[in-house]
């Protein structure tokens, strides 16, 4: 017996006659015709399932299918067939493709090609009607055969829909391109509750020091630069605000203290003057950059905080009127193209005169009022109507050259003052500047005049520090030399030592020598402890100490002109304690045996071989210098010898480098000998 799929063969025995084959063959050709359409109608309803849904397909399907098998069922009962038929039986075709008959499979002449594996097929069973004893056929179940029809389809409908989605999705997947992806609206299926997404990054929150304009970060308290509190209070205290917290006292604007003060009558007992104008507070920079401009108001804010907590002003000193410069008194100083290009400057909301230089509609006034107030505290001086002054002024000034305005400074303040003085009858003016920063401006426009003489002491680093002028050749010229001398500090971090042994050493004996009738100091504070741009370490009493120097020329008539300094803690104690000084406080300070550093006193001895060439005094200084020098540089030398000779290990001696040690322990004994 041969099985197969769909096959159910009987012993030869029981064959049936041959004119009961031909009726049966008749049969499978009408059954073969029905799968053909059962498949036809299979895919058909695939494609109204994928249009319709499930359930219309499934219904017509079944109404289809039940229709066909009764109609088989009908015509096979014509053929009056006295068998047994308890199966359907189906065509099979053989290798090449052809349908093989019953007689094929009989005499088995032909070789099967199943490609299928059939080793797990579990045929079902059709009911089929029973067979009475004339030989009938009885009818077909057609009800329970629809219901299985109607399963078949289902089952079939429902996976041929599951792979008709797989290759839909594969084919979508490999034929999208990136811009496809990016087009197209993609439905997310995945369950995507627990995805976690990437935090979105925060700018970090960050505050300006009030003192130094540092920035810092949210999460601290106090700056990592200068450690002021964020909530200082120095505006409204000064110097005297608690730079650890956030300090107590009065919630008066420093604005308002100095409009209450009135101007005083300059025959009070009151001796200094003060300089001060609330317009030119007005001065500032209009673009918003991401980092505050130095050269800011608070700067005089500061300084009249502090000079109004310790009582001073207002009440010990008094302020005199302002007013602004004229025209003419400017044109003695810088030429008509500096002049209009700061007065255009009040016609534009926002410019610059250089990169760090800005102006505002109201830079010029402001520049107008700071000369004006430095031209009548000197004519008031040297008048004699006080002793001494202090001008509390911005924007600086002694950047400002006779063509154009520089490194904040718009008009020169200093010169205004100085020939000021001379026009109320001063012959000889003096000019010291201790900003950290040369005054190239003064210098340029009093370098080829001799009634004044102008010393400066700043960093200048071989010309690499800002802007780069000063050196100790800059003398002076045509027929001016000897009258700029220039003290030019080669590296930051100078400190008291080197100022007041600068002082004792060049400044005092050339300013002896030269007799002024008025001093001008251009105070500049950034030299100061804590400066942002200066980086030096010049205190408080550094200052007083300069200043009391200074005092004793001219019979003590002295103006102090703010300049620099951006370090809102060190310009207002500095400036109190400068004040105090001019009020008639002395310090007692010790000052004759003051020791420089090693570069600064390089710097002394060779300001002094320039300039001894103009002031006889100052040979003798020299003579001085180079010897105290000679015995510092031997001990110095002795001392190195010494940790030289620690560095040669003993066990040298012992070893393959005993050679080395021997070389260099007699060199050092020859060297030692020598000393």
């Amino acid at each position: 017996m041969i099985l197969s799929e769909n096959y159910h063969l009987v012993p030869a025995s029981n064959m049936v006659p041959e004119s009961v084959q031909l009726s049966r063959l008749k049969n499978v050709e009408a059954e073969n015709s029905l799968e053909e359409r059962k498949d036809q109608v299979l895919r058909q309803g695939s494609r109204r399932q994928e249009n319709k849904g499930p359930l219309g397909a499934s219904s017509c399907l079944n109404s289809e299918i039940s229709g066909k098998l009764a109609d088989i069922s009908a015509r096979g009962t014509e053929g009056d067939l006295n068998v047994n038929v308890q199966n359907k039986v189906l065509p099979k075709k053989d290798g090449n493709g052809q349908d093989m008959t019953l007689k094929d499979l009989y005499n088995d002449e032909v070789t099967f090609s199943d490609e299928d594996d059939d080793s797990d097929w579990d045929p079902v069973q059709k009911p089929t009607g029973n067979v009475g004893s004339s030989g009938t056929t009885s009818f077909i179940d057609v009800e329970n055969t629809g219901k299985l029809s109607e399963t078949c389809v289902s089952d079939t409908t429902r996976d041929h829909d599951i792979t008709s989605q797989q290759e839909k999705k594969s084919s979508q997947h490999e034929d999208m391109t990136l811009q496809d992806l990016y087009n197209c609206e993609v439905s997310d299926e995945d369950d995507d509750s627990d995805w976690d997404p990437l935090p979105v990054p925060t700018a970090a929150v960050k505050w300006f020091c009030v003192n130094c304009t540092m920035v810092n970060f949210e999460d601290v308290v106090h700056c990592g630069i200068c450690g002021e509190h964020r909530e200082s209070e120095i505006l409204m205290h000064g110097c005297f605000a608690s730079p650890f917290f956030k300090g107590l006292g009065s919630e008066v604007p420093i604005e308002g203290i100095l409009k209450d003060q009135f101007l005083q009558d300059l025959s009070s007992d009151s001796i200094t003057a003060v300089g001060f104008d609330e317009r030119m507070l007005l001065h500032s920079e209009v673009v918003i950059k991401p980092h505050p401009h130095p050269e800011r108001p608070d700067r005089l804010r500061a300084i009249a905080a502090s000079l109004a907590t310790a009582g001073i002003f207002p009440g010990k000193c008094f302020k005199i009127p302002a007013r602004e410069i004229t025209r003419e008194e400017l044109k003695k100083v810088h030429s008509l193209e500096n002049i209009e290009a700061v007065e255009y400057s009040s016609q534009i909301v926002a410019s610059y005169f250089t990169s760090d230089t800005y102006a505002n509609e109201h830079s010029a006034l402001a520049a107008r009022l700071a000369a004006g107030l430095c031209a009548d505290l000197a004519s008031t001086i040297v008048s004699g109507r006080v002793n001494n002054g202090f001008a509390l002024v911005r924007p600086p000034g002694h950047h400002a050259g006779v063509s154009h305005a520089m490194g904040f400074c718009l008009h020169n303040n200093a010169a205004v003052a100085a020939l000021a003085a001379q026009m109320a009858g001063a012959k000889r003016v003096l000019i010291v500047d201790w900003d950290v920063h040369h005054g190239n401006g003064t210098q340029e426009i009093f370098e080829n005049n001799k009634s004044v003489l102008y010393i400066s002491l700043h960093r200048h680093e071989g010309g690499k520090f800002y802007p780069g002028t000063g050196a100790a050749s800059e003398v002076g010229t045509n027929g001016a030399e000897g009258y700029c001398v220039n003290v030019p500090w080669s590296r930051g971090g100078v400190g008291d030592n080197d100022y007041i042994f600068a002082f004792q050493q060049v400044v005092l004996p050339i300013a002896s020598e030269y007799a002024p009738d008025f001093t001008i100091i251009s105070a500049g504070f950034d030299a100061a402890r804590g400066d942002p741009l200066g980086c030096c370490d010049v205190t408080p009493a550094g200052y007083a100490q300069m200043t009391e120097m200074l005092s004793t020329f001219a019979g003590g008539k002295l103006l102090v002109i703010l300049e620099g300094g951006y370090n809102l803690r060190s310009i207002s104690s500095s400036a109190t304690e400068v004040i105090k000084v001019l009020l008639g406080a002395r310090r007692v300070c010790k000052v004759d045996n003051v020791v420089p550093t090693k570069s600064g006193l390089r710097t002394v001895v060779e300001v002094l071989k320039i300039q001894k060439n103009f002031w006889p005094k100052l040979d003798s200084a020299l003579s001085n210098l180079l010897s105290l020098w000679g015995v510092h540089l031997q001990e110095k030398r002795k001392k190195i010898i010494k940790r030289k000779r620690a560095f040669v290990p003993v066990w040298w001696k012992f070893g393959r480098k005993r050679f080395a040690y021997q070389v260099l322990t007699k060199n050092h004994r020859s060297k030692s000998k020598k000393w």
